[in-house]
């Protein structure tokens, strides 16, 4: 059964960072890309980074030059690393895989960045 479980988040001032965790069980995790995606009131879920199996990322131009995501693969958990934290940055984030044609989301960590 594939489990994803995010931790992390939290209340913030603009400006700040913050270093959301995703930890995936049930799944061959060097073996498969992982991503973040966000989703703030009122929004539909947005892509944010992405990792493959072989580390090469991709970012969302929102991300871009601010997060960092990155894995480890001996503890099946992938990262990601805010920086400089805006207020539009404030959303749930989730962690995914995607296994054949099937989506497995995490339940979600909360970030919200103050002003």
């Amino acid at each position: 059964q594939v489990q994803l479980v995010e931790s992390g988040g939290g209340l913030v001032q603009a400006g700040g960072s913050l270093r959301l965790s995703c930890a995936a069980h049930g799944i061959s995790f060097s073996s498969n890309a992982m991503s973040w995606y966000r989703q703030a009131t009122g929004n539909q879920r947005e892509f944010v980074a992405f990792t493959s199996s072989g580390g090469v990322t991709n970012y969302a131009d929102s991300a871009k030059g601010r997060f960092t995501i990155s894995r480890d693969n001996a503890k099946n958990t992938v990262y990601l690393q805010m920086n400089s934290l805006k207020p539009e940055d404030t959303a749930v984030y989730y962690c995914n895989v995607k296994i054949l044609w099937t989506n497995y989301w995490g339940q979600g960590t909360q970030v919200t960045v103050s002003s």
